[in-house]
């Protein structure tokens, strides 16, 4: 939205309420170009001069399907359809387009898109219809409490016409300060099935514009060479050879000396520049650690006093109470660290307006850092900063960064030229595997006392890696008394009613860098709650749904809808009923509010390998907007989850990446699971997160029907499975 000082302040102050109206608006960063009639309704929603309804889409899209939600509910309160609405993404500006869940922020992350913009879209969209039918309601000198728009007509009292026609009108009208939001007897697009995502024509008939299709005229392309063990600093480099390069224009140390950025005509020349590029690397600040050494680091942890006691249990009685208990079930779990690996690697492009103006192409997920970051390098207002949010091919979290990584990358690379031509940043994907961010290293050690009967006398917990959030921009809302609450999320909180459980957590120091990976915390937690959950109740001699639900027995929503998807996803598989040959595992967790159970049907044995027959999804996500998006996000998180379990991890020999392309880290293949069937929860409550809660049951689940396979509980604690014998046919 292209906004000067005086309309910013208005907007600013406006926002809180959803409606502000402007004429002669356009939303910058749009996918498509606005037009001079075109009419801001309200922040989210404009309306162009043919009478198209456009939703201003404040997430970026990374293929979790936002634009295709949000613009769902502002179809819905509008009164159009999902083929007559299309969407723009926001411009960088946290005053208007800030996550109400991150304060002061534009941001996409933590599953919050939609849950974070479920009333103020309606709200939009309300306020956006209340004006247009205002304006007809005048037109027509009717009341306009006998008016409605749908299908995109303005309709009642005898009189029928597009909305388009008052949208003129509908742009001197004052805002509604409390529009009606239709009840959901009205709804037609919220909760259909039959809607179809918006970006999928443009993505299948190859116009949709990725950060990677970024073609500016005279631009040239960047890449870093990084130092081969994170922290290395560069002493000097040799680039005779680079000379030699066709279409090689020049390299240039990095102002922080952390790379060399090799400038070129095209990507491939920068491949080859930087290949015959030579640095002298100064080390001694470099990480240095093997993946033994670092594992060794968190056992060691495991076994110490924690530094930190989670919950008020005491811990001391809850030791006594497993000691004492007439049966123990113990068990180590370490996770390695893991790659994000998202199809499209990491890339942006930056250029300068005639006007001095610094404009960057990006798939953002987290504009507002690279707009403050970019405020430093080029010493500029935020007004003289732009970033043109582009769909990105995947992040799974690698594209959120907390410091604006490799954007400031390319804005270093950029502000050491003339700035006549633009520059895009390229990263290869040996660049993304092996100098990315990581999923931490973490370790559990659980300790569960049952009594005679088979209920849990007490639960002793250990959790050491390797902080997310401390040292962040996000460490004042995620840290507190010391404790990163996204490395124990899904232990301490969970639902389960679990008497004497003790929760103790220790940092470990960082290896390479770290960062937020789909589900964060719950990625580990979930595994190492859920495989204790079925082996605890193989001890106890009780069926592991049966158990779970003798510990969600509670009023609480917490307990009664993770029951409720336990309940359903055992249901729909056929619990116990599995045919000969074959045997299940089941996994239940909540995340980002909301709660999904799978069960995992397998086949096979150790030595031919392991066949996944059927994965059996039940979700409650509270409203379901898009059923279809849904699905598609529940399929994807089980697929995620269960491809890095499978065969994945990355390790550090003297502080360097071993891994580097899919040959060495194999995402998952559409063979490795035959089927997944997906059950959602009817809800009337706020929608929650779906992005990555499939996830995280994901691997428990398998891992459990193995070990009922194999009657070898000892498997479920290792991880990657390969490493464990656990082959797949």
């Amino acid at each position: 939205m292209t906004l000067n000082t005086s309309r910013r302040g208005f907007l600013k102050s406006a926002a809180a309420a959803g409606a502000v109206l402007f004429v002669g608006a356009t939303a910058k960063g749009a996918m498509a170009a606005g037009q001079s009639a075109d009419a801001m309704l309200t922040p989210f929603v404009k309306i162009d001069a043919s009478g198209q309804v456009i939703a201003i889409i404040k997430h970026f899209e990374m293929g979790q399907g936002p634009a295709t939600g949000l613009s769902t509910i502002i179809a819905e309160e509008v009164g159009v359809t999902m083929e007559q609405i299309g969407f723009e993404f926001a411009p960088s500006d946290p005053a208007v387009y800030n996550n109400l869940f991150f304060g002061a922020f534009q941001g996409t992350g933590g599953s919050t898109a939609i849950a974070n913009s479920w009333e103020q879209y309606r709200t939009a969209g309300a306020t956006a219809r209340e004006m247009l039918i205002a304006a007809a309601a005048q037109a027509w000198g009717v009341e306009a409490t006998a008016l409605d728009i749908i299908d995109g007509q303005v309709t009642g009292a005898g009189n029928s016409a597009p909305l388009g026609n008052f949208v003129a009108a509908a742009s001197e009208m004052t805002p509604p300060e409390a529009p009606r939001l239709r009840d959901p007897s009205e709804w037609k697009t919220i909760g259909n099935p039959k809607t179809r995502r918006l970006d999928s024509p443009a993505k299948v008939n190859g116009q949709a514009q990725f950060a990677m299709d970024v073609q500016l005229p005279n631009q040239m392309v960047t890449m870093i060479k990084r130092t081969p063990q994170r922290g290395g600093l560069v002493v000097s480099f040799d680039d005779s050879a680079a000379k030699d390069v066709k279409g090689f224009i020049m390299a240039q140390t990095l102002p922080t000396k952390h790379g060399v950025a090799v400038y070129a005509e095209n990507t491939w020349a920068a491949i080859q520049a930087r290949e015959a590029l030579e640095v002298e690397w100064d080390m001694a600040a470099a990480e240095t650690r093997s993946s033994d050494e670092i594992r060794d680091e968190i056992m060691a942890a495991l076994d110490a006093e924690p530094t930190y006691n989670v919950n008020k249990a005491e811990r001391a009685a809850v030791k006594s109470a497993v000691d004492d208990a007439d049966t123990v079930v113990e068990k180590t779990f370490y996770f390695p660290l893991l790659a994000h690996a998202p199809m499209e690697p990491l890339n942006c492009t930056i250029e300068q307006t005639a006007e001095g103006d610094i404009v960057l192409h990006d798939g953002a997920q987290m504009p507002t850092g690279p707009h403050m970051a970019y405020q430093q390098i080029f010493e500029l207002p935020p007004e003289k900063i732009h970033i043109k949010t582009m769909l990105a091919g995947g992040s799974f979290g690698r594209r959120a960064t907390p410091d604006a990584d490799y954007q400031v990358e390319a804005g270093l690379a950029f502000v050491m030229t003339d700035r006549t031509r633009p520059v895009k940043l390229m990263w290869t994907r040996e660049d993304d595997i092996r100098g990315g961010y990581y999923r931490p290293a973490f370790g559990h050690k659980v300790r569960v006392g049952l009594n005679a009967d088979g209920t849990i006398a007490g639960w002793e917990h250990q959790v050491a890696g390797q902080s997310i959030m401390k040292g962040t921009a996000f460490e004042a809302m995620s840290v507190h008394d010391g404790i990163d609450h996204s490395s124990v999320e899904g232990i301490g909180d969970s639902p389960y009613q679990i008497p004497g459980m003790a929760v103790g957590l220790t940092d470990t120091q960082k290896a390479t860098s770290v960062l937020w990976w789909r589900s964060v915390g719950h990625t580990h937690t979930a595994y190492v709650m859920e495989t204790m959950m079925d082996m605890a109740a193989r001890a106890a001699g009780r069926d592991p749904v049966e158990f779970r639900l003798a510990h969600l027995t509670g009023d609480e929503a917490d307990q009664t809808r993770k029951a409720g998807v336990l309940r359903l996803a055992a249901d729909k598989a056929g619990w116990g009923k599995a045919p000969t040959g074959r045997t299940q595992g089941i996994a239940v967790h909540k995340s980002f509010g909301s709660y999904v159970a799978e069960v995992v049907e397998i086949s096979g044995n150790i030595d031919d390998g392991i066949v996944i027959e059927k994965v059996t999804a039940a979700v409650d996500c509270g409203i379901a907007i898009n059923p279809d998006v849904i699905t598609a996000q529940i399929e994807g998180g089980i697929g995620y989850g269960i491809g890095h379990a499978m065969r994945d991890q990355i390790t550090l020999s003297d502080g360097a990446v071993e891994q580097s392309n899919f040959p060495d880290y194999e995402p998952l293949r559409i063979s490795d699971i035959k089927m997944i069937e997906t059950h959602i929860v009817p809800s009337t409550v706020a929608p929650t997160g779906i992005g990555e809660p499939g996830t995280p049951p994901s691997a428990p689940a398998l891992a459990n029907a193995i070990a009922a396979l194999t009657e070898d509980s000892e498997l479920v604690a290792e991880l990657p499975m390969a490493e464990a014998g656990v082959y797949f046919a």
